[in-house]
């Protein structure tokens, strides 16, 4: 780096010579050409001044002499306008480049935003399945009691219906017997009517009333089946 700045620095200072001797109708062309030639070398504005210093220590130009000096920084301008343009671009490439880091900064919210959001719903869907899963398996369980408890009323009304039908087998029995007994009963009376109707009228009527009360007594007895037999139906 410091022989290539030597080297630049000769040639400025022989451009810069050529330039002033050749007077004030000499062409810049020289200065712009070596000021590319410092962008490409890596040279800054700071630089260029040190060399422009140097060429007029060099040259031991002065104000007093016929204005060599002003037209010398005439040089200097033309010889950093390729160096100030590359500043422009570089500052105009930072300034795009920092839009750009703005531009990408807000992408990178965004997505971060994005992702959140996705994770949040990746997060509420395992939720959801989750919950319909257990609902499914409540679900089921509830389809399986109502099964079972189906199968236990069943069981239950086949139980009360033969509880109804033994009570009223028990019933039609000892209502059967009653009755029996009660005619057994009639007959033993009508018999011994038939032998007293001859004997004693008085004693005759009494045992009428007797059998009579046995004839209501069985009526009772048919009307309480029936009334029973209609509960159990």
């Amino acid at each position: 780096m410091k022989l290539k700045r030597s080297a630049l620095s000769q040639r400025y200072v022989t451009a810069l010579k050529k330039y002033l001797k050749q007077g004030p109708e000499a062409s810049l062309r020289p200065a712009g050409g070596w000021g590319r030639q410092a962008v490409a070398t890596g040279l800054d504005t700071l630089d260029v001044v040190r060399i422009h210093e140097e060429a007029l220590a060099s040259l031991e130009a002065s104000s007093s002499r016929d204005g060599l000096v002003k037209r010398a920084e005439i040089f200097f301008a033309e010889a950093i306008t390729p160096i100030e343009h590359t500043h422009q671009v570089v500052l105009k490439s930072n300034v795009r480049l920092g839009r750009l880091s703005k531009t990408l900064s807000q992408r990178t919210a965004e997505l971060a935003a994005t992702n959140r959001s996705l994770e949040q719903g990746i997060v509420h869907r395992k939720s959801a399945e989750e919950a319909l899963k257990k609902s499914g398996d409540h679900a089921k369980t509830l389809l399986e009691e109502s099964h079972r408890l189906q199968a236990y009323l069943q069981h239950l009304t086949h139980q009360i219906l033969s509880a109804q039908e033994d009570k009223r087998k028990k019933i039609s029995h000892d209502l059967q017997d009653e009755i029996a007994q009660t005619l057994l009963a009639i007959n033993v009376r009508l018999v011994t009517l038939k032998r007293e109707a001859a004997v004693n009228a008085a004693l005759l009527k009494k045992d009428i009333a007797l059998t009579q009360r046995l004839v209501e007594k069985s009526a009772k007895s048919i009307r309480w089946f029936a009334s029973e037999f209609g509960k159990t139906s």
